[in-house]
């Protein structure tokens, strides 16, 4: 395994995409705490976190159960992303590609994961806002010292969104579309020196 530098490692570190601030006007404090919790856990909501935040704040519980279905699935949805990625870009895990050797593509399909999960957040506590300016600025930092294939994880992205809403109920696309395309739009804009 290749060692991390310091500068990745910090980068890492202040490489947090999801900020409940602005949250306040539609959760309370205890429905806040427990989304940060998980998100302080690098995990999916829980389905008694799910059961607590539709109780803590009703009005912003209607999409709850597709934040469920997503985290259910989502180890197929992140496979279905992968398997898109490596059609369109086969030469990314060989040798001199972007995602070689198998480690960082590892890690990549562990983003695909995360960019899962965070989007899972803003469906269940209905924000298509989502993400911290200041956390995706460092990601887009660590991307850069990382030289990750930006043109592959948007991809990437745009094929959980296509594999998560194919599992949504035809209906919900529109409402579901923006969660995904926030994070999308916000990928689209960092820059590969």
């Amino acid at each position: 395994m290749t060692q991390l530098s310091e500068t990745v490692k910090e980068l890492i570190a202040k490489a947090r995409i999801v900020s409940f601030a602005g949250w306040e006007q539609s959760h309370p404090k205890a429905a806040i705490a427990i989304f940060q919790a998980a998100d302080d856990a690098f995990r999916y909501l829980s389905d008694e976190d799910l059961s607590q935040i539709k109780t803590l704040s009703p009005n912003n519980s209607e999409l709850i159960p597709v934040a469920q279905l997503l985290r259910d699935r989502a180890t197929e949805i992140v496979d279905e992303s992968r398997e898109q990625v490596l059609a369109t870009y086969p030469e990314i895990i060989q040798p001199g590609g972007g995602l070689h050797p198998p480690e960082r593509a590892q890690a990549c399909w562990r983003d695909f994961w995360h960019f899962l999960r965070c989007i899972t957040y803003g469906i269940a506590g209905g924000h298509t806002e989502y993400t911290s300016p200041t956390g995706l600025h460092y990601m887009n930092l660590l991307y850069q010292e990382l030289q990750v294939p930006l043109d592959a994880m948007i991809l990437g992205l745009k094929s959980i969104k296509a594999a998560s809403l194919k599992r949504c109920q035809a209906d919900q696309e529109q409402i579901l579309a923006p969660y995904f395309d926030h994070l999308i739009s916000q990928l689209a804009t960092f820059q590969i020196r």
